[in-house]
């Protein structure tokens, strides 16, 4: 059964692809995800898997009629992505996302990729590409919302956002840097392999995280202590795995916590939301959760509206 979409919408990360096909009302007529990242897509590569994944959904692309409008966000718009989207500098205002949105040349389709923000500062320099996406879901959700916004993940983004503007950003590479010591350092004997249970409760984990809020600047210090830890108590490595994350986790807490502002707010889903709940109960820190499950579409669609103010209806998700 094919389907005629008003809006096509492209969430493509480093690691995942989010396709949705959005009706005139805002309903959703299709979805699509996988993990055809921009990590396993080559440069010329991106238009023919669009196309392909667009076909099985059902998607109409035989060339009749106008193009078909397609909105897209994250690393798609990286320097090596389908073409590159540039950065906004901050402070800024994120309605000027849509703005700022990069046309690609595809047949039949009207392809548009909204650019990342950029802190554009020699002695902190710093980007960020899709989450600014998602912030601006969050401007719908969250209608004058002003404090810090933790996006927390690979690269955790924390955010100073007043009124539908980023004020300021930092990145912290937690995940990355969790992957790198579990897989290519000495830890990785340690580990052996073993992934962190993801569960708040752990012993492991909480003792992690404590270590982590109490001494934020000595990560350093206590990854290696857990490489002794391990030989000398004799753990598994679930159990040093756990509380490598909560140091990690604890460490980035502790530290961004000495310079945030306003009301925090965590948008996460799944497994990682739980543990940065933890780590923001473990600091006696009031915050505020938002689902961060819909906002990259939210953000899209809002997107859409203002680059084709007759296509969509007010309905934002099904």
């Amino acid at each position: 059964m094919q389907i005629q979409p008003s809006l096509v919408a492209v969430d493509w990360g480093l690691s995942w692809l989010r396709i949705w096909a959005v009706a005139a009302d805002g309903t959703v007529l299709a979805e699509y995800r996988s993990k055809d990242g921009f990590n396993v897509v080559p440069k010329d590569g991106f238009e023919a898997i669009l196309r392909d994944r667009l076909v099985a959904m059902g998607v109409r692309l035989d060339g009749a009629g106008p193009a078909l409008p397609v909105i897209a966000c994250s690393m798609v718009g990286a320097r090596n992505g389908w073409k590159e989207a540039g950065y906004i500098d901050v402070p800024a205002p994120l309605d000027r996302l849509a703005a700022g949105a990069v046309r690609v040349e595809a047949p039949g389709l009207d392809v548009r990729i909204l650019p990342g923000l950029a802190r554009r500062d020699r002695a902190r320099a710093d980007v960020m590409r899709g989450e600014e996406t998602e912030l601006l879901g969050i401007t719908l959700a969250r209608p004058g919302l002003s404090g810090t916004v933790v996006l927390p993940g690979t690269h955790s983004k924390w955010v100073t956002l007043d009124r539908g503007s980023v004020v300021d950003f930092i990145t912290v590479m937690t995940g990355e840097l969790f992957a790198v010591l579990t897989e290519h350092s000495l830890l990785r004997h340690t580990v052996g392999g073993a992934r962190p249970s993801a569960d708040p409760k752990s012993p492991a984990f909480r003792r992690g995280l404590l270590r982590g809020l109490a001494r934020p600047a000595g990560v350093a210090a206590a990854a290696f202590s857990m490489r002794a830890t391990g030989l000398l108590f004799d753990l598994p490595g679930e159990e040093i795995a756990d509380e490598l994350s909560g140091i990690l986790i604890g460490a980035e807490i502790g530290h961004r916590m000495a310079s945030a502002n306003g009301l925090v707010t965590l948008v996460c889903s799944g497994p990682l939301s739980a543990l940065y709940e933890a780590g923001f109960d473990a600091a006696q820190v009031d915050f505020d959760v938002i689902d961060a499950e819909t906002l990259a579409f939210d953000g899209l669609v809002r997107a859409a509206r203002s680059l084709w103010p007759d296509l969509i209806g007010a309905r934002i998700s099904a």
